[in-house]
């Protein structure tokens, strides 16, 4: 089962829901709707936001799998991949070291800088590397490791002849990582479950398997609002799940379920709001929106700060934060993203 031209619109839109769900649980994680119910609401709505990082992780899986043209060598896979994420991160990463510069930020080591540049930075187990400069820009440390395997892992994958029973063993060993972690302290806990890019590669790998299910005509038939059903209960249970469980392994499954379902929807064309035009436009740009987001915030909660600003509602700061960084995710994919793509691939789109 393929779309006549492979594209998967859906998707794109729900890229950004991803992102925003991020975005929420950063702002969430600054503190700037403290006491009354607007901290609860914000708490209830975007504290589980994390988890949209794994919703890019499955769904890089699936829509690399969907893409992969048979034949296709591993130097022109790795060169579209790193055209599609290194422009973007290192303009938005040198954009967020100058303003820790600017900001009179000493806590940020020479070697962090160097192997968050690299991508590498998701191999340290130490927060002040992986969340170093851009915090976000450790998943794009996992991100690479992932494409630099896929070109094994889709040999692997369209010889699997039972892919239902791989996704069950894949979504059992993300389950089980967790497990795993309690034997390290709790910094490196952390790290192991939500950071370590060899244990992520099981999201990346389950999204793969989907890809495949549904290209092989294999798919249950659930469809789109029952499985956007699972993931919202996923979503707000996995705040009340003990321990590190509720970082991946409580919505791992309803995510590949929901990104499978909408990818058959694209296929059949039925009815979605996510392939509407504004939609897709925020998911081309969510990206680089989640690229910025996060320097976006602390700058502004900064300047304020700075300026003396107080007293007026925190939905205000927060709109501007989202407004600038809308902004500059659309200047960056626009004149970053899209240019440097066309200009790294020429090569590979004329072999």
């Amino acid at each position: 089962m393929r779309a006549s031209d492979g594209r998967l619109p859906s998707l794109t839109g729900l890229r950004f829901v991803a992102a925003l769900a991020v975005f929420g649980f950063h702002l969430n994680a600054l503190g700037l709707f403290r006491g009354g119910p607007a901290e609860s609401a914000m708490g209830l709505l975007f504290g589980p936001g994390a988890i949209g990082v794994s919703f890019f992780f499955v769904l890089s899986g699936f829509v690399l799998t969907w893409s992969a043209r048979p034949g296709q060598a591993a130097t022109s896979i790795w060169r579209r991949r790193a055209a599609k994420i290194y422009p973007n991160h290192v303009v938005a990463w040198f954009v967020a070291l100058l303003g820790l510069v600017v900001l009179g930020a000493h806590e940020v080591s020479a070697v962090s800088v160097v192997l968050g540049a690299l991508l590498l930075q998701a191999w340290v187990p130490a927060e002040s590397v992986f969340f170093a400069v851009n915090t976000p820009a450790w998943s794009l440390s996992c991100e690479a490791a992932f494409y630099l395997a896929f070109p094994l892992l889709i040999r692997w994958v369209t010889r699997v002849t039972r892919p239902w029973w791989i996704a069950g063993a894949l979504a059992a060993a993300v389950a089980l990582v967790p497990v795993a972690a309690m034997l390290f302290p709790p910094p490196v806990e952390y790290w192991f479950v939500y950071v370590f890019p060899v244990t992520r590669a099981l999201e990346f790998a389950l999204g793969m398997v989907m890809a495949r299910i549904v290209m092989t005509g294999q798919w249950i038939g659930l469809r789109p609002l029952p499985a956007s059903a699972l993931v919202l209960v996923a979503y707000f249970g996995s705040a009340h799940v003990p321990g590190t469980f509720g970082f991946v392994a409580v919505t791992v499954v309803p995510l590949a379920l929901l990104i499978a379902a909408v990818a058959v929807s694209d296929v059949d064309g039925t009815r979605s709001p996510w392939r509407s035009r504004p939609m897709v436009w925020l998911g081309e740009v969510s990206f680089a929106f989640y690229l910025v987001h996060h320097f976006v915030i602390r700058t502004v909660a900064e300047g304020l700060d700075e300026l003396g600003v107080t007293g007026i509602p925190a939905v205000v700061p927060a709109a501007l934060m989202f407004s600038v960084s809308l902004v500059l995710a659309w200047l960056l994919f626009r004149f970053v993203e899209k240019p440097a793509f066309r200009l790294l691939t020429r090569q590979s789109q004329a072999v």
